[in-house]
């Protein structure tokens, strides 16, 4: 019996719907995450009468014909790209994105990384890097008598001294934007890394090319929408349920089957 098989692959879609839902709520209070969605395709139509096809001498043909689908199948699980809200912290490398665009980071082994979480730390010796201790690119050293940091709108990082006034400049943040930014693959910690999807890396500096810019002092919350996902967790939840109310209504067929004699 197909009702079998097919509400076994509804069944299977709803809890997968679950998980991502679950996943976002879990990610509700994590700086810069963005909303997933699990999305969804229909699976093969067994053509049991194909529509066109010639149903009499004279040439008539079926207009409809019988098409009996096989389920559901998972297509994808799309990131929702929204700006969060901006908390203040006061932090002077907690940095928010405003607009598009990734800060990059190097991991230990060379490779690139993308991130929107800007809670930055310094290392012992000054070094910028993420809360994972990875540095930020380019790399920027905050001398240790520095009595303050000020990062502006473009990514221009600046030190103040107490035998000066004038602020001296240590370096410039630049930003990555991507032709897909769906594309990236998430690698936990904030992180995202560049696939064939996503396209190569497009460099530039804060506020160009369609980049955002930076603001210090700032955090960009996560832009999950509690009140959603509680809606959609209850709609896949009773998804769940028909689902299983098929293979109940499936089961008992077969047994009154089994029973004739």
């Amino acid at each position: 019996m197909r009702a079998l098989k097919i509400a076994a692959t509804g069944m299977s879609a709803q809890q997968m719907r679950v998980e991502v839902i679950s996943n976002n709520l879990s990610n509700m209070s994590t700086t810069g995450y963005n909303a997933r969605r699990a999305e969804f395709a229909d699976l093969h139509y067994q053509q049991m009468a194909r529509a066109g096809t010639v149903n009499a001498a004279d040439g008539t043909v079926l207009p409809t014909g019988i098409q009996l689908g096989l389920g559901v199948r998972p297509s994808s699980v799309t990131v929702q790209l929204a700006q969060g809200s901006l908390s203040a912290t006061g932090g002077d490398l907690d940095l928010a994105i405003e607009g598009g665009g990734y800060l990059e980071v190097t991991l230990p082994s060379g490779q690139a990384a993308y991130t929107r979480d800007g809670a930055l730390k310094r290392t012992g010796e000054g070094l910028i890097v993420t809360s994972e201790g990875y540095p930020v690119s380019p790399e920027i050293v905050i001398p240790s008598d520095a009595l303050s940091v000020s990062i502006n709108a473009d990514g221009e990082v600046y030190a103040y001294f107490a035998e000066t006034a004038e602020a001296q400049l240590l370096g410039q943040l630049t930003m990555a934007g991507f032709t897909n930014p769906k594309g990236l693959e998430a690698i936990g910690s904030n992180m995202f890394t560049e696939t064939e999807a996503s396209g190569p890396a497009i460099q530039s500096t804060p506020g160009q090319d369609g980049l955002g810019t930076v603001r210090q002092g700032y955090l960009e919350d996560s832009s999950v929408d509690a009140v959603k996902e509680i809606t959609d967790l209850i709609e896949a939840q009773r998804g769940y349920e028909l689902n299983s109310k098929v293979i109940s209504a499936a089961d008992q067929m077969l047994s009154a089957t089994s029973q004739v004699r």
